[in-house]
């Protein structure tokens, strides 16, 4: 069983650089509010797949929430079975399976300035970000673009008509490797000086997200006001057992009986103090339960209450199921995404998590 996820048309597809074009879906009425997003989230979509049915990939949306539309960017990657896929085969009128929007690199308020860093393909929510800053709200935003050369420029009109139409809040400052080089820790350091007091956001290849967080740490910047996107492919299927998925299912089920007959043979570690009392607070509701065993996954154990706690991979390697303990602590079998200082605040994913307290009190919210 996966999450939720529908088949949604496919609108328009544009053509933004020679390696680079943006899905607009047409995302119907009914739907609208399922499909609700904050700017800097994702959609998770299925690209066939004839090894394994279906794969997982997460788009950042480009658009902004006020524009009254979901459009994703994607960019073509050297061996990148799914950005290939979806740039070769998708077009207007196409049907593809998507699960709602999901994701945490979005501002947690809007009164402060923004400092905004993208590399590459990085810019895709870091545009929707700037969008909503400019046109929802009247805080200042400045945004470093690194990319290798002109041409690789998304967004680049875009980018234009929102420095035409801000000139007073926006300011753009372009990084092109052909001209300047990779950009430097020093560089970088001395362009961040001139903005101490602005919330910081950075997305893009690994190397460019890793010198700027570590400029900003050594400069002191506080965790409060950093905010780091990852990428990373899921795995397994978060679909569940869809039609297009009916072929493989038979096989997995019958490959998860063989695999419990395994498992009944060994004892698992069960929690030193019994049951574990779990309270979740998400959107505007409280939960409490009293019979967690501790050990399976509390995103499971949430989902078998009837509590429709976020999630997307189930596997450790996005941040949808995210969430915030502020009583007790868990423990996490798998992590590809939170780095030490989310640890250190207590963020958690809650597909991976197992207790380590007998109560445990955790936020969607926070």
């Amino acid at each position: 069983m996966g999450t939720e996820s529908y088949v949604v048309g496919v609108a328009e597809v544009v053509n933004e650089t020679d390696e680079a074009l943006s899905v607009v879906f047409d995302v119907p009425e009914v739907l609208k509010a399922e499909f609700a997003y904050l700017p800097g989230q994702f959609l998770t979509l299925a690209v066939p797949s004839e090894q394994t049915g279906l794969v997982a990939r997460s788009y950042s949306l480009s658009s902004s929430p006020h524009e009254d539309r979901w459009q994703v960017t994607v960019k073509r990657t050297v061996g990148g079975y799914a950005s290939n896929w979806i740039c070769d085969n998708v077009q207007a009128g196409s049907q593809l399976r998507v699960i709602p929007p999901s994701g945490i690199f979005s501002p947690k308020e809007w009164e402060s300035d923004l400092l905004l860093f993208a590399g590459g393909s990085g810019i895709t929510p870091v545009l929707s970000i700037a969008r909503t800053a400019l046109h929802e709200h009247n805080n200042r935003v400045v945004l470093v673009y690194a990319n290798r050369d002109e041409q690789s420029v998304i967004f680049a009109s875009v980018l234009r008509e929102l420095q035409s139409q801000y000139p007073d809040r926006f300011v753009l400052i372009h990084w092109l490797e052909s001209l300047q080089g990779l950009p430097s820790r020093d560089s970088l350091r001395a362009f961040a000086a001139n903005f101490p007091d602005f919330n910081s956001m950075v997305c893009g290849p690994a190397p460019f997200m890793d010198a700027v967080t570590g400029v900003l740490k050594d400069m002191g910047w506080p965790r409060s006001r950093r905010l780091q996107e990852r990428f990373v492919s899921l795995g397994g299927n978060p679909f569940g057992d869809v039609p297009e998925m009916a072929e493989f299912t038979a096989a997995r089920e019958a490959a998860a009986d063989s695999s419990l007959e395994d498992a009944a043979s060994s004892e698992g570690a069960p929690v030193a103090f019994g049951p574990v009392t779990v309270e979740a607070h998400l959107d505007d509701t409280d939960y409490t339960f009293d019979d967690w065993d501790g050990q399976q996954p509390l995103l499971d154990f949430l989902t078998s209450k009837g509590v429709e706690a976020p999630y997307s991979c189930k596997a450790g390697q996005c941040s949808a199921c995210a969430c915030v303990v502020l009583e007790g602590d868990l423990a996490m079998n798998h992590n590809e995404v939170l780095e030490e200082d989310d640890l250190r605040e207590g963020i958690r994913l809650a597909c991976q998590a197992t207790a380590l307290s007998p109560r445990v009190k955790i936020s969607y919210n926070a």
